[in-house]
């Protein structure tokens, strides 16, 4: 059996946009089950904009980080876009639950991440989300039964267990318990992949 490795994100995450693909080939170069779960993080605590004293230091860190994820970005010619306000991430994560149930979640994050930081679609809107789960593929009618009925609750649970697990930002790996935060912190995971013997025969 493939070993399992968690892969904690959000999908307002520059960053976890940055991880998406290189974690996918995780299982291409490693025995490992990749297991995608939605991560949401409270944007707005994370930056201290919840302070009035520190909403200034809170924007130039907020635009550092987008400058930064835009160099990491742009060797790979893929667009981030800084949203034009902290959007609520829960009907984008519903709707990863949703693509997820139905087989569906990685074109879902293939398709959300472009469209979100190349400022096409909004995510707050239900409209939108169920646009782009008939884009790839889906029938949106049992979204709105999900969303409106175990989805929130579905969701908590999962920002707990990421809790649980040692998560405080996204994109998380966590490989036996160990934790690694960060797409620049790939490299080390696959130095730990490979001291567990489960690299794959090229």
């Amino acid at each position: 059996m493939p070993h399992p490795l968690t892969l904690w994100l959000d999908c307002r995450s520059p960053y976890s946009y940055l991880a998406k693909d290189p974690a996918y080939a995780l299982e291409r170069d490693y025995d490992v089950a990749l297991d995608i779960k939605p991560y949401t993080i409270e944007l707005a605590a994370a930056a201290n904009l919840s302070d009035a004293a520190s909403v200034a230091r809170g924007m130039r860190k907020i635009k550092y980080l987008y400058m930064d994820a835009r160099r990491f970005a742009n060797p790979r010619q893929m667009t981030i876009l800084g949203p034009k306000k902290i959007f609520d991430g829960a009907l984008a994560h519903l709707g990863l639950l949703y693509a997820g149930d139905n087989g569906r979640l990685r074109p879902y994050l293939d398709a959300i991440y472009p469209r979100f930081f190349e400022r096409k679609i909004d995510i707050e809107k239900v409209e939108d989300i169920e646009a782009l789960l008939r884009d790839i593929g889906l029938d949106p009618a049992g979204f709105a039964a999900l969303r409106d009925g175990e989805g929130p609750a579905r969701l908590k649970a999962l920002t707990a267990a990421a809790e649980a697990e040692g998560a405080f930002g996204v994109p998380s790996f966590v490989l036996d318990g160990e934790l690694f935060w960060g797409h620049d912190r790939m490299e080390l995971l696959r130095a730990r992949l490979a001291e567990k013997g489960l690299r794959r025969a090229s």
